[in-house]
């Protein structure tokens, strides 16, 4: 049986990255909202020798995620699951972000593992911001409300952002309670699906050089200052290190967030301790 991976944001960026870097014997799904984006992809490794398809889904919609499970599953048996869609701060409100950024997550997740065998892997893209907040405003107990009750989820989320002065100020801090999120729920699942033999793994890129990381840039970009050669990652290099997570020879990754941010975030904790290379 043929053996299937599906990226979702898989349309550019590190999602098409990554997906240049999968073995060729595998088909290839890409999946984003923009089905004219993900035709282009689709062409482009096409030219490279990979047999390839575009499938648009909304990953904040349960029922799309369902279709794109369906749709790849009549395809073969899917091996990798690569969930890199996601919004940052200037592309969405607070509610949106965290609807795709963390219930997107769960809704991925949850599909997927369902008709994934032993040996399947899924990758959570996060974010190094989810290492930004301080601790007593991440809460496990908030956070397993995603897949019990996820108005209230929702409603408290938004209210913990809502604390923040500013659009985008709020939008930034749901953004980063949604990829703290991400880095906890990939845990949670990594012991849940593990005893199928279903290995997962989140994977925390700081700001990246794509078009979403340029948005970035002037009001989210304060980590760059903090990294070991004070720049925006390359799609390429990110790209890399998730094919490399999920790579079915790293067997034994699993249940741990790997950040990916060129030292941005321990370049910021040595700064707040007085042991920065310049102190």
């Amino acid at each position: 049986m043929a053996k299937v991976v599906v990226i979702t944001g898989g349309g550019s960026g590190m999602g098409l990255e990554a997906a240049k870097l999968m073995p060729k014997d595998r088909i290839v799904v890409l999946s984003g909202r923009t089905e004219e984006k993900l035709i282009k992809a689709v062409a482009q490794l096409s030219a490279l020798g990979f047999e390839a398809y575009p499938k648009a889904c909304d990953t904040s919609d349960r029922e799309s995620v369902k279709e794109l499970v369906s749709y790849a599953l009549a395809l073969g048996e899917i091996r990798t699951v690569i969930n890199s869609a996601g919004l940052s701060p200037a592309m969405a409100d607070p509610e949106t972000i965290v609807r795709v950024n963390a219930l997107g997550t769960v809704y991925v997740n949850e599909e997927f593992s369902k008709v994934m065998k032993k040996g399947g892997v899924i990758v959570d893209v996060a974010s190094n911001s989810a290492y930004i907040l301080p601790k007593f405003l991440t809460s496990p107990k908030l956070y397993a409300l995603a897949m019990q009750d996820e108005r209230k989820f929702l409603a408290k989320m938004l209210k913990k952002s809502s604390l923040a002065k500013g659009d985008y100020q709020r939008a930034g801090f749901a953004y980063a309670l949604s990829k703290n999120f991400v880095v906890w729920y990939a845990k949670q699942c990594a012991f849940a699906y593990g005893k199928s033999g279903i290995r997962v793994v989140s994977l925390s890129p700081g700001l990246i050089a794509t078009d979403m990381g340029r948005l970035e840039a002037k009001e989210g970009g304060s980590l760059i200052g903090f990294s070991c050669e004070e720049r925006m990652g390359k799609p390429e290099e990110l790209g890399f290190a998730l094919a490399m997570v999920a790579d079915e020879r790293n067997g034994y990754l699993a249940g741990v967030d790997v950040l990916c941010d060129g030292g941005s975030i321990s370049g910021m904790q040595l700064k707040k301790k007085g042991q920065g290379a310049s102190s």
